[in-house]
């Protein structure tokens, strides 16, 4: 018997061997997302934004979580989708942000790169998902 524990289900790994934690990641850019509005200014323009951004960057890692404990392949798959739309939203409100605190740029480029990053993931958990099912 092999002394690899088994490798659970939150976890991906690419061709380099190096595993990367979907919980602990979508975990960790819901909080980045929460310190990084922490750091602009509230007025009537950033107000709404940031309120969109923060419901939409910590809810990837929500939905995250229950597609994790999916009680079956269809809600699994419903759930990954929820992440990917979430991620893709957050994509937007950062570039709304940017575009309204031209000096957050770099901060919002950061942000978004990693939300663009999360919506590969989870189109690939989608793809392959689908492959198995039919058979491609």
């Amino acid at each position: 018997m092999s002394n690899n524990k088994a490798q659970s289900s939150n976890e991906i790994q690419n061709s380099n061997d190096k595993i990367y934690d979907l919980e602990e990641r979508t975990a960790k850019f819901g909080e980045e997302v929460i310190e990084f509005v922490k750091t602009l200014e509230r007025n009537e323009i950033n107000s709404p934004l940031i309120r969109q951004v923060v419901r939409s960057g910590t809810s990837v890692g929500a939905n995250y979580m229950e597609a994790d404990g999916a009680e079956s392949k269809k809600d699994f798959r419903y759930k990954i989708g929820l992440c990917k739309r979430e991620a893709k939203e957050t994509k937007h409100w950062l570039r709304m942000i940017a575009k309204a605190n031209s000096h957050k740029n770099m901060d919002c480029r950061r942000l978004w790169q990693e939300a663009q990053e999360l919506t590969l993931i989870f189109s690939s958990i989608l793809l392959s998902k689908k492959k198995k099912v039919f058979g491609i």
